[in-house]
């Protein structure tokens, strides 16, 4: 909370000056403790860091440090990407996972670095073009887009794999694995080819 009120004036102050750390935010109506709705500033989770950042009261310190942190911690993994996995092994524990779901989350997540390589090496581009490819091999054995099983489930932000089964996981890796394997060997030379090759197979 008490951050919160930090950024919101800071906020304020930096729209004011025009500051351009700012200058991408845009009112937004949402619900006020009135139940009508208002326009509220809104900001971008990278605005937000960058606002943080500059607020120069002590007690924003603890979050300076964490955010200083954090990225000390993934320049490590660009370095050493093993410590990546190392970290997502702890998290998965501490979260009380099974050994058994550990290993098989660990896994699919090899195998989808594998698939998305082949995508990029075939010139495909992350975001909607990975997007789409995904859902056609999700709905291959699933019968739902991935929006459409993140519902099922009632997730939101939360990472469907995280909240696979360890038979979906399988099901979701053999699909993944075979993906890459037919597009090694059909060389797709576009996204629509590759599109196209996902389509036919599944």
């Amino acid at each position: 909370m008490l951050i919160q009120q930090l950024i919101d004036a800071k906020l304020k102050q930096r729209l004011k000056e025009g500051n351009e750390t700012v200058t991408n935010c845009h009112g937004l109506k949402m619900e006020a403790p009135d139940g009508k709705m208002r326009l509220t500033d809104v900001a971008d989770t990278e605005q937000l860091f960058r606002l943080i950042q500059s607020i120069p009261s002590p007690k924003a310190e603890p979050f300076k440090l964490w955010l200083a942190q954090v990225a000390a911690e993934r320049l490590d993994e660009m370095q050493d990407p093993e410590l990546s996995i190392d970290r997502a092994l702890e998290q998965y524990i501490r979260l009380g996972y099974s050994e058994s779901w550990i290993n098989q989350r660990l896994k699919s997540i090899e195998i989808r670095k594998d698939l998305t390589d082949e995508w990029k090496k075939r010139g495909l581009k992350e975001g909607m073009q990975f997007a789409t490819l995904t859902d056609i091999i999700t709905k291959a054995w699933a019968g739902k887009t991935t929006k459409e099983y993140k519902t099922l489930k009632g997730l939101k932000k939360e990472n469907l794999r995280d909240n696979m089964t360890n038979t979906e996981l399988i099901l979701n890796m053999l699909a993944e694995a075979s993906t890459k394997d037919i597009s090694s060997a059909t060389n797709p030379k576009s996204f629509q080819q590759s599109k196209k090759g996902c389509e036919a197979r599944w």
